[in-house]
């Protein structure tokens, strides 16, 4: 079976966390899109095949949860599956963000030893990398 580099786009406005997850992703043989800001997170979007989002709750311009509703209404990515990767981790929160429509929630720290497969979770099979 041949499997297609899944494109990543990852919205982070903490360069070290997007950084790091771009790292890891990348060196797992994924195609990894940044964002560090709600509007470039959909202008993304609308110009790259995109197969997951990993989308932080706190950006500098609009919350998460704004980004999410937006995606969501794009032809392209309404059904794409979006993680919140974030710092917001208080009792109730994961619920909050499953019912807000997120599809998983990653919250930070992220563990490097097992965010890959954690997000590889997620993606379409077709583009799950042979690498890990």
């Amino acid at each position: 079976m041949i499997t297609l580099a899944a494109q990543i786009l990852i919205v982070e406005d903490n360069p070290q966390s997007l950084e790091l997850m771009s790292y890891l992703l990348q060196a797992s043989g994924y195609v990894v899109h940044g964002a560090q800001s709600g509007a470039q997170a959909l202008v993304a979007a609308r110009n790259e095949p995109i197969d997951l989002v990993l989308l932080d709750l706190q950006l500098p311009d609009v919350d998460g949860y704004h980004v999410l509703r937006d995606l969501r209404a794009e032809g392209r990515t309404a059904t794409t599956k979006i993680i919140a990767v974030t710092a917001v981790a208080m009792v109730g929160d994961r619920e909050r963000t499953l019912n807000a429509g997120f599809d998983h929630y990653v919250p930070k720290p992220i563990n490097p030893r097992t965010f890959v497969n954690e997000v590889e979770a997620w993606l379409p099979a077709k583009c799950r990398s042979s690498y890990g």
